[in-house]
């Protein structure tokens, strides 16, 4: 959808400040929250599985993160 455009360009943008791929921190952010066990990823190949997997690396998140990620969704 055009109008969540914005919204994933901003969130891309901060996902390269992290040091991070879209996807990465996007996986970090849902693996972050202690109910969660597990997240399913659709890799298509080994590549794909490799780059998700690094999010791993980088779970973390500062408060300011998480409130830029809050604003950019509202």
């Amino acid at each position: 959808m055009k109008a969540n455009l914005p919204k994933v360009q901003q969130l891309n943008e901060l996902a390269k400040e992290r040091g991070q791929s879209l996807a990465q921190m996007a996986l970090a952010w849902v693996l972050r929250k202690p109910v969660v066990t597990s997240a399913l990823i659709g890799a298509s190949s080994v590549d794909q599985l490799k780059d998700n997997l690094s999010a791993l690396e980088k779970l973390e998140f500062s408060d300011e993160e998480l409130d830029k990620i809050e604003t950019i969704l509202r």
